[in-house]
């Protein structure tokens, strides 16, 4: 944009003028004076003022001009700016007729940023949109409305919004066994769909496959004789590949839409570019006359791009909402060979083979040559060749296509320059309502991932206190956010749910990329069309913090919470509450390595999944101090896990778990209200007991570190026979980060029982923000009479009890086994120190048994040294479980694990279980009444074992989340 030499003078002035009315001055051309810049006073901040109907070069509060006339003055100011420009947004809708382009040109100078902002307490709107009124009822329609669009558009767009809200294109499903495919098109099979045969405007239709992580789109042809003529290359390139149209990996829906035929649905529209006629179905109690009905027509809203070697720098966006544009690329012919996650097949492949509808309809060798030549979805905010770029505080919504694309590749950049996207931030702000993704940063083709010009690299890329939802609403296979690429990129304290699809992607590449290749894409051959690269990709030292996401997959599958591709070196995952009880947590699919995973809370189906094929170069992934509610994190290939927790939905979470929830997300200081899956106090419960007396202790947090608890209460009742009385009063309020306790005194009755368990019922109750919080749980308070006759021991914290020859255990152990990926020895023993030798016959009856698991395990054992776990040889035990019947399991390797066994099914407790030891063999035998017995499979060898053995009961729970006990009696060792 050139500016005339006379507009230049007059800018100038303008300029000078405004500096002086906020008390500077202002030299235009001028070199900048010598004064240090400790001793020179600090310089005014240059404001000019733009409104939605702004005109003229004077750019004041009282005269605003429009957004190209700041632009123009910022241009020529910015060369010679001793101060930060600021161009103030008044509030009001900018109805743009083409995108704002920004480059070198309008970046700040001499350590100074341009900032183009809202004005205080006002909403600028930047609209792609027309809208549209005249709204009356069509014609022979009870429900359809019509209007005419205005004249001039030159776009035919794919969305339409309507009241905010993005209104779906008039479609219809079709059930896929209705239809068959060929190479060209799509066969009717069902007489119930000759309807179609007769649809009027029938190159304006497309069909829709949402597959597992693909969502495709191809436009149609002509439709005759049952048969659907499609569009190429559109059809080719959705049908070849992977989860392609004709071999889905699972059967998905089918949707034909884009015709006037199909509006039968309230919030459908359809648009007859021919007599530029729009037809919208109301929802219940809308009317279209009071409706605001947005028609768009720009495709992108903001371009901040120069050149690598004179970018754009030092801009910042903020307070403004970006909203109303459309995407037409996948109108054409096309299409939108989707393939996952935004990237999707463009243009007609030279080495596709004739028959690749048949022959490549689950890959092959000619489709691995197209992968480095995918496309991007192009954002409707597009920042690429530019450094210290930041937008922070505004609103994406109604963006027919990705949101933000950061450092994206050449072709999803209007600019033509891709990638080269530096120090930029993305904070602060909501994206909703969108047809595609919300933020993607990095590109996927060759420049990408190993940059032939340095200054290509995207870095320093943080994408901070966003809340991205209901994002990728026609686009399903994009992600909230994704990166691919990059170098530090850090994503935190975002909130992201509502998702069809993950909810932040990481990586790209599938490991093709990482040095040495990998063994699989080999084999597929893809290195006949690329090299096999030895130096790393540019993907490292990533963090992915302190974000919330949830409620995600609920359309696609095959991704995950969070899903990564590829090698990242240095990468951390921590600190993340992902809640979707339904879906998976984490997937590390193909190539991914060297990521830790640090403190996070996974309220998920499956904690983790790892595409761990031998010739995948997947695994190397280190798991510490994990939260879990299902399942558990699977060690896979190379991968180092420890400290993972099991929680339970009827429990209150650890105080550190309590934080990480939390805290996740935005930061609690700027959320506009409560969220009860994330309670700002944390209930900590301990019991101890002495004897026939215990005590409850509950420990509340106030998590938040500026607002006070109030109204707190606590209570704790005990069953029959059994008290439970405070010791002190009940804090009536928690401050700001402080806390607060409550003890009860329990006091149980004397059954003669060597265990006595209660469930005593806590509740909290406290307000917050004004909002109602509850809380508690039961806890169990266990009494005992100790054990005198024999010693105890538990490699998991364990209860032992004893009155007479009755004796009891209880503890919550994970197993004791250690073959096939376990590696357990939680166990609570009574037992006599060194009481086994050769000739010794040990017996005991288990008189009871809590079905904590089907594997829960209680019998008898010999081993070395009891007070060993892991490590002392000699170890058998002989065991009865819930539903998996009597086991014998030995160590047999002498490594200090159980990892052979034999077994005899359906028996449970009470039965009487026996080992025999002869010399270093032992046999195993049960009796359901004391004296017929049956053997437990053969003899086994004792490897290691010593010339006496601790002799004793056993007992494990098999879950670390849940306490069990088990009853014995009539223990002999003879």
């Amino acid at each position: 944009m050139t500016i005339p030499h006379r507009h230049l003078r007059r800018a100038a002035g303008v300029i000078a003028a405004t500096i002086a009315l906020l008390g500077g001055s202002a030299s235009a051309g001028a070199s900048a004076a010598s004064t240090s810049n400790a001793a020179r006073p600090a310089a005014p901040q240059l404001k000019l003022y733009v409104s939605p109907h702004g005109a003229g070069t004077r750019c004041l509060p009282a005269r605003p001009c429009g957004l190209t006339q700041a632009q123009q003055l910022v241009r020529a100011a910015t060369p010679h700016a001793r101060t930060d420009i600021q161009v103030v947004l008044a509030g009001g809708t900018y109805r743009l007729d083409k995108p704002l382009r920004f480059d070198a040109r309008d970046s700040g100078r001499n350590g100074h940023t341009v900032s183009w902002v809202a004005a205080p307490g006002s909403s600028p709107i930047l609209s792609g949109g027309s809208r549209v009124q005249g709204w009356h009822k069509s014609p022979g329609s009870a429900t359809v409305w019509e209007a005419k669009v205005p004249r001039g558009l030159s776009v035919d767009p794919r969305q339409l919004y309507v009241d905010g809200n993005l209104a779906t294109r008039a479609r219809t499903q079709i059930s896929p066994s209705d239809l068959s495919y060929t190479a060209d098109g799509v066969d009717i099979k069902n007489s119930a769909l000759g309807y179609l045969n007769n649809i009027g405007q029938q190159s304006r239709v497309e069909m829709e496959f949402v597959n597992s992580f693909t969502d495709r789109l191809s436009p149609v042809v002509s439709i005759a004789d049952n048969h659907l003529t499609m569009a190429q290359p559109a059809w080719n390139n959705n049908t070849w590949g992977y989860d392609v149209v004709q071999s889905p990996f699972r059967t998905g829906t089918v949707y034909l839409q884009n015709a006037r035929e199909f509006l039968d649905a309230p919030g459908e529209w359809y648009l007859d570019t021919a007599t530029r006629t729009l037809y919208y179905q109301p929802k219940s109690g809308q009317d279209p006359r009071n409706s605001d009905v947005e028609l768009p027509q720009l495709e992108s809203l903001l371009q901040v791009s120069g050149t690598y070697t004179d970018p754009a720098h030092d801009l910042t966006f903020s307070g403004i909402r970006f909203t109303n544009t459309t995407w037409t690329g996948p109108s054409t012919a096309q299409g939108y060979a989707d393939q996952q996650t935004g990237a999707f097949m463009y243009g007609a492949s030279p080495l596709r083979p004739a028959d690749a509808f048949s022959s490549c309809n689950y890959g092959c060798q000619t489709f691995e040559s197209t992968r480095n030549e995918w496309h991007q979805t192009p954002g409707a905010v597009q920042i690429s060749a530019a450094n210290h770029i930041t937008l922070t505080g505004n609103t994406y919504t109604n963006l027919g296509s990705l949101a933000v694309g950061v450092g994206e590749d050449a072709n999803a950049n209007a600019s033509g320059v891709g990638l080269g996207a530096s120090d930029i931030t993305v904070s602060d702000s909501t994206f909703a309502d969108n047809a595609g993704g919300g933020i993607t940063v990095g590109g996927i083709q060759t420049d990408a991932h190993h940059p032939s010009d340095p200054a290509m690299t995207n870095k320093d890329i943080t994408v901070s206190g966003n809340v991205i939802h209901d994002v990728a609403q026609q686009y399903q296979d994009q992600d909230g956010i994704l990166f691919t690429y990059v170098t530090r990129a850090r994503v935190t304290h975002n909130e992201v749910y509502n998702l069809p699809y993950s909810g932040i992607g990481a990586g790209w590449g599938w490991g093709i990329q990482d040095p040495g290749g990998s063994p699989d894409y080999a084999e597929r051959g893809i290195y006949n069309y690329q090299p096999v690269y030895q130096t790393p990709t540019t993907a490292k030292d990533d963090v992915v913090s302190h974000n919330y996401i949830h409620d995600i997959m609920r359309t696609m599958n095959d991704g995950a919470g969070f899903y990564n591709l590829s090698a990242s070196p240095g990468s951390v995952f921590q600190h993340n509450y992902l809640r979707a009880p339904s879906s998976s947590g984490l997937y590390f699919d193909e190539g991914s390595r060297y990521w830790t995973v640090d403190e996070n809370v996974l309220d998920v189906s499956t904690p983790n999944i790892e595409n761990t094929a031998a010739n995948r170069n997947t695994g190397n992934i280190t798991y510490t101090d994990n939260w879990v509610f299902n399942g558990q994190i699977v060690l896979k290939h190379l991968d180092t896990i420890t400290g993972t927790v099991k929680l339970s939905h009827s429990q209150p979470l650890p105080a550190g778990a309590a934080r990480v929830v939390y805290d996740s997300g935005i930061a609690a200081a700027l959320r506009t209200g409560t969220d009860s899956d994330r309670p700002p106090v944390a209930v900590a419960l301990t019991a101890a007991r002495t004897g026939a007396q215990a005590t409850i202790t509950a420990t509340l947090t106030n998590l938040d570190a500026s607002r006070r608890a109030t109204g707190v209460t606590a209570t704790a009742t005990a069953p029959a026979d059994w008290t439970a009385k405070p010791t002190g009063p009940v804090p009536g309020s928690i401050a700001p980060g402080a806390t607060a306790t409550v003890t009860w005194k329990v006091t149980g009755p004397s059954t003669g029982s060597p265990i006595d368990t209660a469930a005593i019922a806590t509740a909290f109750g406290y307000t917050f923000r004004g909002s109602a919080f509850t809380a508690g749980a039961p806890v169990t308070i266990v009494t005992a009479t100790p054990v005198t006759t024999m010693s105890t021991f538990g490699s998991v914290p364990s209860v032992f009890g004893q009155v007479g020859d009755s004796f009891a255990i209880r503890n919550a152990g994970a197993d004791i086994w250690g073959a096939g990926g376990q590696s357990d020895d939680e166990y609570g023993a009574i037992y006599s120190p060194k009481a086994a030798k050769d000739g010794s016959v040990v017996t005991v009856r288990v008189d009871t048994e809590d079905a904590v698991n089907g594997w829960t395990k209680a019998g008898i054992v010999l081993r070395n040294d009891l007070t060993q776990p892991r490590q002392s040889q000699g170890y058998v035990a002989l065991v009865v479980t819930p539903d998996n019947g009597v086991n014998l399991d030995w160590d047999s390797d002498g490594g200090g694990l159980l990892d052979q066994y034999a077994s005899v099914g359906s028996v449970k407790a009470p039965v009487w279980l026996r080992l025999t030891r002869t010399g270093d063999k032992v046999s195993a035998a049960y009796s359901t009444d004391g004296t017929t017995w049956n053997a437990v499979g053969g003899p086994v060898t004792l490897t290691g074992a010593a010339a006496q053995q601790d002799a004793g009961m056993i007992f494990t729970s098999h879950d670390q989340a849940a306490a069990g006990q088990a009853g014995f009696s009539h223990f002999t060792v003879n």
